[in-house]
This record gives structure tokens, sequence and C-alpha cells, in this order.
């Protein structure tokens, strides 16, 4: 395939340990970090969050008081932040990777971030005599755990193949997209089929329950249809139920579909359903419900139906 790698990564070669730094222990980050070091790497942990580190420290991670002291003595740094001002800021600012990481560390971004922005800190990296790889991921913190994660990397593809050392456990399918800025704009085409999918599902689940359908049987009457997809397994029957428990956030999606509409500026590309659903997550945000999970989309729609109702 030239300079791109598509496949599927094995996880009983080579099973060595391999030291590596993990900048940001959130829901994503703490699931990676936990399933490093279930599967025998030394970790180096650091969040602001101090009970984030702690939970990974229990399992065996060392903690850091900064980024730049996880980042001492390890080949791999992990970063899992939120934006791009803060992984420029963990990567480069005061006590960052680069001011503890040894030449040749590679640094490998799994933040959800603007395309430029990281084109940006990968020439920075290489002028601080590093290596930068946007490794962007899909599937949810439950996969990481179980090592099934979908990702798709940007970088020179020298330093996307020494990344799958690092995240051999971590992912079971990846593909190099190409250069600086391909794996994150991939991830905007994921976050576009992620949101208006969540949408979708949530309408026909309301649609099913409005009409008295068992919207639970679902899933498996359409199984294997055209219609069939992970978030329909997965999600349908959670709107169902009213199953809230949090695995991603509302606001989260909010920040990727506020990219995915620069970039479609930039690309003079028409996405109007997409736009649509960015507001929709925007309204559910002014609503209060930015921090939960994305099965609250139910309550934009029953919202709706009873002010219809009255």
């Amino acid at each position: 395939t030239g300079d791109r790698a598509v496949g599927r990564l094995r996880t009983g070669d080579d099973d060595m340990s391999v030291k590596i730094a993990l900048i940001g222990a959130g829901a994503m980050g703490g699931a990676i970090g936990e399933r490093l070091l279930a599967t025998g790497n030394s970790l180096n942990a650091f969040d602001l969050y101090k009970a984030r580190v702690d939970a990974l420290v229990e399992k065996g991670a060392v903690a850091a008081a900064a980024a730049a002291e996880a980042s001492k003595d390890v080949d791999f740094v992990i970063t899992s932040l939120n934006a791009s001002r803060i992984v420029g800021l963990a990567a480069f600012g005061k006590d960052g990777i680069a001011d503890g990481a040894k030449p040749g560390t590679l640094i490998i971004d799994m933040s959800s971030i603007e395309p430029d922005a990281t084109r940006k800190f990968a020439k920075m990296a290489v002028e601080r005599e590093l290596a930068w790889v946007d490794r962007q991921l899909s599937g949810g913190a439950h996969k990481a755990l179980i090592g099934e994660l979908t990702m798709m990397a940007g970088g020179e593809a020298k330093d996307v193949e020494r990344a799958h050392v690092a995240l051999k456990h971590v992912a079971s399918n990846y593909t190099h997209m190409g250069p600086s800025g391909a794996g994150q704009t991939t991830k905007l085409i994921n976050q576009v089929l992620c949101g208006l999918g969540f949408m979708a599902v949530a309408e026909a689940t309301q649609l099913a329950l409005d009409a008295g359908v068992d919207a639970e049987k679902i899933p498996q009457a359409l199984k294997g249809g055209r219609a069939d997809s992970a978030l329909l397994q997965e999600y349908l029957p959670r709107y169902a139920t009213k199953d809230y428990r949090r695995t991603g956030r509302i606001d989260n999606m909010v920040k990727d579909l506020n990219m995915v509409n620069d970039l479609a500026r930039q690309t003079g590309t028409s996405m109007p359903m997409t736009a649509l659903c960015a507001e929709i997550h925007r309204m559910l945000t002014a609503a209060g419900f930015g921090g939960e999970d994305q099965a609250t989309l139910m309550e934009f729609f029953n919202g709706a139906k009873e002010e219809i109702e009255t």
C-alpha cells in the first residue's frame, strides 16, 4: 500500500513491555491507560485532576507532577486532551512534554482538534527533535478497555508504524490516512456520521414509542439489514429505556461538529444536515445536558413532543 498502512493489529506478537507516558486521563485517556497497563506496559500518567491519575496508579501506573516529568525516559507519549490550546500547552508550554522528552520521542496525539493545529504541532515537534502522529480513534471507552478501538492516523509512514508498537493492544483496526492532519480530518468525517447517526436512531426510537411498537425489539428485527449499524445496536435500546449512563459527552460532539462546520467552510462543502445536527446538540448543551451522554438526545424529542401536546 505504499506509504499507507491498512490492517488489523495482532496482539500476540512481540509482547514486550513498552515505556509510555499518558497525558490526559479522562474517560477515553483513562480507559486507554488502563488497557496499556493490563497488557503489561510501563505507564507514567499526568492529569490536572489528581483523582484520574490515582485511579491509574491503583492499576500500576506511576504518577507524575507535570507532563515534562511524565515524558522523561519514555519512547512514546500519548495525549488525550480536549482542545488544541490544551494540547499545545501540554506539549510545548512550561513543564510540557518537550521540556522532558528525550530526542526521538514519538508523541501520539489522540485528541480531537483542528487539522491545521495538528499540522502546526507536528512541525513544532520536529523543531524540538521529536516526532508527532495524529492518531484519532472511534469506538468509545468500552472498546478501549478490550483493545478493539478503530484508529485513523496522520503523519510520516515510519512514525505511524512506530506508533503501532505502543498501541497494538489498544486498537484492532487502523488506517494510515496520509500526512499530518489526515487522521484529524478522518475523525471529523467519523463524527459527521456518528452525529447524524445518533440523531436518526433517536428519531426512530421516538417514533416507535409513539406508535406503540416494542422499540427494544427493533435492533434484533433489523439486524443484518441495510439499516443495521453499531449505533443502532448499542443506542436504540438505551434510547428506548432512557439509559443515560455516560460513555461520551454532548458538548464534546458540539466541539467536533463545530470543527466540521469550520472545515466545510474552508472547503466550500455544503453540509445542511450536519449544521442542523450541530444546532440541536448546541440546544441540548444550552439546556444543561452538555456533560451528559448522547443518549440524552431523547430529551430533545420528548421535550418537543410535550410542547406539541400542550
